[in-house]
């Protein structure tokens, strides 16, 4: 079963943010996930409007908290978390309808 990583957060430093999308990649291919959604101009219809929203395909919830928890992932996180405000980032797994 599918799990995803929801993400948003709002760039404060540019600059400082530049490394992260070209050091997260490896990492994200490492633990199978893949990059579904990735923009900063999306539609708010609810809440308040972040500049990037994110959403990544992992082939589990393992893999996805995997991914999350790699200390090699730790360096790179500390970029987003440094260079970014109001982040918000959950793992939901995939919708299965129940039995009719």
């Amino acid at each position: 079963m599918y799990a995803y990583c929801i993400v948003s957060y709002d760039i404060d430093n540019p600059t400082d943010f530049a490394p992260y999308v070209p050091a997260v990649m490896p990492l994200l291919e490492k633990h199978g996930g893949e990059v579904i959604v990735a923009d900063r101009d999306a539609q708010v219809l609810e809440g308040e409007k972040r500049q990037v929203y994110v959403v990544l395909r992992f082939p589990s919830e393992a893999a996805a908290l995997g991914f999350y928890n790699d200390p090699a992932y730790e360096p790179v996180k500390s970029i987003r978390l440094s260079s970014c405000s109001n982040t918000n980032l959950a793992v939901a797994r995939e919708f299965v309808p129940p039995d009719a």
